[in-house]
């Protein structure tokens, strides 16, 4: 069964899908981060090729040529994913293809509708019996 974790009141909803990628990376993980649309894809796959060199995250948008072979793929529909490993949701939705991935990380900014649209979710994978597991950003130290 997928395991899921909230990582609520997220300041920067990028930085910690930085963090997130760096630490599965290191593990040998893989991770496909699921967003609204195209443009937040590039925005965040821009961000994740500027970090230091000494933290490679190679990135690519899914369905494109290297999209089987990279580590971390960027996606908007759940269409051509390959890996089913970790999944990254920066929606407001549920992902519908979810539970074909080991492990689903939801990230909850500060903002109260984010807050809102989450609680949603949150209630949606309680009522369907999975384990929840939530860090709260702003009380870890």
């Amino acid at each position: 069964m997928t395991r899921v974790e909230f990582f609520v009141n997220v300041p920067d909803k990028s930085v910690q899908v930085v963090s997130l990628c760096r630490k599965a990376l290191a593990k040998g993980r893989q991770l496909t981060v699921f967003a609204d649309n195209e443009l937040i894809c590039k925005d965040l796959q821009q961000f994740l090729w500027q970090q230091e060199a000494s933290s490679f995250l190679p990135s690519t948008l899914s369905g494109e040529p290297l999209s089987d072979v990279t580590p971390i793929v960027l996606a908007t529909d759940g269409l051509k994913l390959i890996q089913d490993d970790i999944l990254i949701n920066l929606q407001s939705d549920c992902p519908p293809f979810f539970s074909r991935f080991r492990y689903l990380i939801e990230i909850v900014g500060l903002d109260e509708a984010d807050k809102v649209q989450a609680r949603a979710r949150y209630k949606f994978y309680r009522d369907r019996g999975y384990q929840i597991k939530s860090t709260d950003l702003a009380t870890a130290t």
